[in-house]
């Protein structure tokens, strides 16, 4: 068990990796291609060129980040479920359906990408037409997939905040940024409590995957256990 929780905390700090690259590449090298209102000459006479920086993006963005996290879901789920094996499990299938959407975008993304490719020297007009389709797609499986990222946060940091698991500031952090996620997801008009989301879960994740790589499961549960159970020496 404890090699499991030693590869989940490894897999929180990819992931928040994964996270870092690729919102950075997005503010600096690859900002136009977040743009779908750029007319499609343009977008295709910027994106050929970075046609390789743009698969290390997506691949690291969705195919890394969702082998990372199905890792991490597995490893917190062994560690929460002797305390709350409901509320642990039933997290653990959100976090494992959110990793399932995440690679459906990502290889409907790398796919549509190297198929707009094909299109663009024959067929520009129908190249345009499916650029349009894999974003409305991905950006739509992206939105529902948050909404189960931030379900999963939260009902993890419920389930260790119940159980005395990992650290209790953590744990309540997560459920703030869970919840900050799931009322976006509600209310459009609040869509930057999306982005809080995006950018909390990096700094869980670093979090997480620290707390998890220096503690061993039920340590802190042990610890207060023997300060509950412990004999009273004074005498009434």
């Amino acid at each position: 068990m404890k090699t499991l929780q030693k590869v989940g905390g490894i897999a929180a700090l990819i992931c928040a990796g994964t996270y870092i690259l690729a919102m950075g590449l997005v503010a600096t090298l690859l900002t136009p291609m977040l743009d779908s209102a750029l007319p499609y000459d343009q977008f295709i006479a910027f994106y050929l060129p970075h046609q390789s920086l743009v698969f290390v993006w997506h691949f690291s963005m969705y195919l890394v980040n969702g082998t990372c996290l199905a890792l991490l879901a597995l490893a917190l789920l062994k560690r929460l479920q002797p305390g709350a094996p409901t509320l642990a499990l039933v997290a653990a299938c959100f976090g494992l359906f959110w990793t399932g959407l995440v690679f459906a975008s990502g290889f409907i993304t790398l796919y549509g990408w190297e198929t707009i490719v094909r299109l663009a020297s024959t067929d520009p007009s129908q190249a345009a037409s499916l650029r349009l389709v894999v974003y409305t797609i991905t950006t739509g499986i992206d939105t529902s997939d948050r909404f189960l990222g931030c379900l999963w946060v939260l009902l993890t940091s419920w389930a260790a905040l119940s159980t005395r698991q990992l650290a209790r500031p953590l744990n309540y952090f997560g459920l703030v940024i869970g919840i900050a996620g799931i009322v976006s997801s509600y209310a459009p008009a609040l869509n930057a409590l999306g982005f809080a989301f995006g950018l909390g879960i990096i700094v869980w994740w670093i979090w997480l995957g620290i707390v998890m790589l220096r503690s061993n499961p039920g340590t802190l549960t042990q610890k207060t256990d023997a300060f509950v159970s412990r004999p009273s020496t004074t005498n009434i």
